[in-house]
């Protein structure tokens, strides 16, 4: 039944390090980058931690969510003008050739093991990186202000 909703022709290799490279430059790396630093940026300004939350992080979803169900143009067309105005006001200025060419960089280590390579050391090494950085995410500010939204909005 695991190909009830679609099948590609691809290549292990391929499946891979496409699998890795969309988790670390989108879908968790880069995701939780831009969420952190855009909530940072908000909050330095003086907003509320929880509005900056909400605006930055907790919406995340509903556009993920359009953009699943509809496409790129089409979560365009579902948002509000003043929303995708801004989208293509600011893209071009939150990804340029420093931000491709890191993601150039990604790509490459995983093709090449570097990637696999620093993982496989550190799992060696009882994962102090690793845990370190987990630790670190899970003390940052942003965590607190996500909670409190969470429990305002979750169901009782």
């Amino acid at each position: 039944g695991a190909a009830r909703s679609a099948v590609l022709r691809t290549t292990m290799a391929d499946e891979t390090e496409t699998d890795l490279f969309g988790e670390q430059a989108v879908l968790c790396g880069g995701m939780t980058s831009l969420v952190m630093a855009a909530w940072e940026t908000l909050v330095e300004a003086g907003y509320p931690p929880e509005l900056a939350y909400i605006e930055c992080g907790h919406e995340v979803k509903q556009v993920a969510d359009l953009l699943c169900e509809r496409g790129l143009a089409g979560m365009a067309e579902a948002i509000s003008t003043t929303a995708e105005f801004g989208m293509h006001h600011a893209a071009p200025r939150l990804v340029d050739e420093h931000l491709r060419r890191a993601m150039r960089t990604l790509l490459h280590e995983i093709r090449d093991g570097s990637f696999s390579g620093s993982m496989r050391r550190d799992l060696e090494e009882g994962s102090p990186w690793f845990e370190a950085q987990r630790r670190g995410l899970a003390e940052r500010p942003i965590e607190e202000a996500g909670r409190r939204v969470r429990d305002l909005t979750s169901d009782p």
